[in-house]
């Protein structure tokens, strides 16, 4: 039977994602629209935004935080351009962003001593083969394949290379191991489901130390360019932004960070994503047609939730015929008004992806199950009638 109750929010995309429960565009009603960035109260605001970060997060005192353009990506691509080259790199992937950086490091920058060390969607790449004399990157949490890396144990504290983390769906949702982290990337739009624009990048005084010493063998655009004269600029990590930011936007960022305090911190966030990876993971026990995309437990990610379909009649079919089913399921989700964008990725295998970040309600995790329940046995029926 089709269930009747319904989630009291819809927003499972896993980017950008949904906002803070009780958003409404009042929340902006104080943001410095029609003035500069530049002026004394726009520093002011992009510094609260650097302070409330720094706070909740619980960066060491000695690490710099900055807003910088571009979202998650443009950090990315900001740290990368600016601090390799000196030594060899590892490159770890196990999805889709992972990947991309792989291309970055290989095809644009063309380092010879790049080395991809990656695995398939679900599992994690053999982690003991990294060279930590050589800097690494890596994702903290894979968005498009739901898997994280369980822990930061297997970064030794005497490395010599750097570590460079992205963890875009990881900040605010997972307990980050800023000692084993030289470089740490985010955006809004994930886990306090702030509008997407800005990126914030945190560098370690040992990333600092390498961006004073290291002058990079390529040419350098204007909005990667951390260093005047050889010294860090320090302006950037004090709300002295490369580019022009939305002051609307930021207005949202600070929200977000004012409800994360409200929640009890990064402690509350932390105990939101995993309550509603517990809901499902409740659910998928006793459910024999779903699965996690991660078998193993200890590194399922607790914010972009993926999950496929099982059930023997589907898996007979061929991959174009599954990955059908699995559309099917998401767009009837989406027809009814009780998911939407809950589609696996486009490069991932075929299946659900439901965000659990800090700003769902578990709740909601609850009430979406018997949809999705229904949805995969009407859309199964369907399938099998057809032949």
């Amino acid at each position: 039977m089709k269930p009747t109750t319904r989630p009291h929010t819809t927003h499972f995309s896993s980017g950008p994602c949904a906002k803070r429960p009780g958003w409404t565009l009042e929340a902006l009603s104080d943001a410095l629209v029609g003035r500069s960035h530049r002026s004394k109260p726009g520093k002011a605001k992009l510094g609260e935004v650097i302070d409330l970060s720094r706070s909740i997060l619980g960066l060491p005192a000695d690490y710099r935080l900055g807003i910088v353009p571009a979202s998650d990506t443009g950090a990315v691509e900001m740290a990368l351009w600016s601090l390799l080259g000196s030594r060899p790199v590892d490159m770890l992937a196990w999805e889709s962003f992972g990947k991309d950086w792989v291309t970055d490091v290989v095809k644009q920058l063309k380092l010879a001593d790049a080395r991809s060390i990656q695995a398939d969607y679900g599992s994690l790449p053999d982690l003991s083969q990294v060279d930590f004399s050589h800097d690494v990157v890596f994702t903290w949490n894979g968005t498009t394949s739901g898997v994280r890396v369980p822990n930061g144990d297997w970064i030794p504290a005497d490395r010599e290379g750097l570590t460079i983390c992205d963890a875009t769906s990881a900040a605010f949702a997972m307990d980050l191991p800023w000692d084993k982290l030289d470089v740490v990337t985010w955006s809004w739009q994930k886990v306090l489901g702030g509008e997407a624009q800005h990126g914030m990048l945190v560098l370690s005084p040992r990333a600092v130390a390498r961006l004073e010493s290291h002058k990079p063998a390529w040419p350098m655009p204007k909005i990667f360019r951390m260093t005047k004269d050889g010294k860090l600029n320090e302006g950037i990590f004090k709300g002295e932004t490369i580019n022009t930011p939305s002051m609307l936007a930021v207005e949202d960022a600070i929200d977000g960070l004012e409800w994360a305090q409200s929640v009890g911190g990064l402690a509350g966030l932390i105990g939101r994503s995993e309550g509603n990876l517990g809901a499902l993971a409740e659910w998928v026990a006793k459910t024999p047609w779903i699965d996690f995309l991660a078998v193993e437990p200890a590194i399922r990610s607790c914010t972009s939730i993926c999950l496929r379909i099982v059930d023997p009649a589907i898996t007979a079919l061929d991959a174009a015929a599954q990955a059908d089913v699995a559309k099917k399921v998401a767009g009837l989700l989406e027809k009814e008004g009780v998911a939407l964008d809950v589609a696996s990725y486009r490069d991932a295998p075929p299946g659900l992806r439901i965000w659990g970040g800090a700003t769902i309600e578990r709740s909601d995790i609850e009430a979406l199950i018997p949809w999705i329940e229904w949805a995969f046995e009407t859309v199964k029926a369907e399938t099998v009638k057809a032949g």
